[in-house]
């Protein structure tokens, strides 16, 4: 009887053993999967492929340094030299603080399309100079990325006469709240196919004596433009390719402390009289 019930006893216990092993065994699996699953994804490191260069595109960015470019020494937003090359990025800053300055292509183009991939740090104004002069009289692509900014529209600068994203309406005569309210809908357009702290693309198409340009960013059209005239300085109808710092004060501020912009592509496709 004693024996019995020892046996019994002494199977229990090994049973009991034995689920208490697989239990454990159950928990550390479940823990090794917690401990090698990968971490959340930021929005800003979601499907990136990486620096491409579209079909059709040559870059004039060669990842290395800047040949092929140069800092104009007569722009009105500053000659800063803060333009350099890092980890086959430009990066560019303010320098001294407040002064801007934009960097240009050597070489002059006329009907082209411009594609780029951008990373700026927010509350830092940029801009795309299409047509420009070297002292940066320019068709302007805005990349205004700080609060109240516009970005894909069309600004001429330092140009006369250029009715701008926001005023080409006044052609059509819509009113003021027609116009407001189409200038609404392009900053929700761009505002929607943003991705914040993330790259993002950039293309704009000029083409024809009097220019029509064309934006996207991430591939959603923002800005389809016609100009009533051509208003490029002298009447030119070719001219650089340039990347922006803008100026910044107390008066216009433009540009945070520490803040940089980044290019990591930059290429071009010739295009054909229209």
């Amino acid at each position: 009887m004693q024996k019995t019930r020892f046996l019994a006893l002494a199977g229990a216990v090994v049973l009991s053993v034995g689920l208490l092993s697989v239990a454990l065994a159950r928990v550390s699996a479940q823990a090794g999967q917690r401990a090698t699953a990968a971490p959340p994804v930021a929005q800003g490191d979601m499907a990136d492929p990486g620096p491409r260069i579209p079909d059709g595109f040559t870059p004039i960015f060669n990842g290395k340094d800047l040949t092929g470019w140069h800092v104009s020494k007569t722009n009105h937003h500053g000659t800063t030299p803060d333009y350099r090359v890092l980890h086959g990025l430009i990066v560019g800053t303010q320098n001294p603080r407040g002064k801007g300055g934009i960097l240009l292509t050597d070489k002059k183009y006329k009907n082209l399309e411009v594609y780029m991939e951008i990373k700026p740090d927010w509350g830092c104004d940029s801009g795309l100079f299409l047509r420009s002069s070297e002292a940066g009289e320019a068709y302007q692509v805005t990349l205004d990325y700080l609060p109240g900014g516009g970005m894909g529209g069309i600004y001429g600068e330092r140009l006369t006469g250029v009715q701008n994203a926001t005023a080409a309406a006044a052609a059509a005569k819509l009113s003021d709240e027609e116009r407001a309210a189409q200038a609404k809908l392009r900053g929700e357009t761009w505002q929607k196919a943003w991705k914040r702290e993330a790259w993002n693309t950039v293309r704009a198409r000029i083409t024809g004596d009097v220019p029509h340009i064309t934006v996207w960013i991430n591939d959603q059209l923002i800005t389809d433009f016609t100009d009533t005239a051509n208003h490029a300085a002298g009447g030119a109808t070719d001219g650089m390719i340039a990347i922006q710092m803008h100026f910044s004060n107390e008066k216009t501020p433009r540009w945070v402390d520490g803040g940089f912009w980044r290019w990591r592509t930059i290429a071009v496709k010739e295009l054909p009289a229209p």
